[in-house]
């Protein structure tokens, strides 16, 4: 497949969302593995994250996907691919401070659009989704690791371990101290 160079022209189209030059190319972003029309209002991608391709076939078989705010393939993404994609975009993401405004940036939509869909297809706002990710990994770490409350909460994205303890307990009934002894209290009776 040819690659296309990213020209000095090419970047200043996409800095300036050019719609003149949305029929010469597309541009993708290697981070993201999302591809965009020159013209599309998003965040502007680091310039060493773009690759160019001259049509949205080759960058669709080059495996990106097509963005949910410029339809570069013309024709719009359904709400549940879209969803599918945030999933992946917080499943992957789900250490940070991940806010609703960078989530929207990422998956290339508006903020209010993009939680009224999720929420919509899910019955989770993308904030509870984000939560469920998180505890799961805590849970994982509770019981496969002897790294301290304090650690496993960082590491899960919660900067606060006062509060992911009082979140876990509310959600499991128990606190984060307490799952872990039950995970060695069955490992001793097995």
């Amino acid at each position: 497949m040819t690659q296309y160079r990213l020209t000095a022209q090419r970047w200043q189209a996409i800095q300036n969302n050019d719609p003149r030059a949305d029929r010469q190319f597309f541009y993708a972003v290697t981070s993201t593995g999302i591809f965009c029309r020159p013209s599309c209002a998003s965040r502007l991608p680091k310039r060493q994250h773009v690759r160019i391709f001259k049509t949205s076939t080759q960058a669709l078989s080059a495996g990106f996907r097509p963005c949910k705010r410029c339809c570069p393939t013309g024709t719009p993404l359904s709400d549940a691919a879209w969803c599918a994609e945030i999933k992946q975009i917080i499943d992957h993401n789900y250490a940070r401070n991940l806010t609703l405004t960078e989530l929207a940036q990422l998956a290339h939509g508006a903020p209010y659009y993009l939680h009224h869909k999720f929420t919509m297809v899910t019955g989770l706002t993308p904030q509870q989704y984000l939560t469920q990710v998180r505890l799961q990994h805590a849970k994982v770490l509770l019981r496969t690791t002897t790294l301290t409350i304090k650690t496993i909460a960082a590491n899960c994205g919660w900067p606060n371990p006062n509060y992911f303890s009082t979140l876990f307990k509310r959600t499991t009934d128990v606190t984060p101290s307490q799952y872990r002894s039950e995970k060695d209290c069955h490992a001793t009776n097995d």
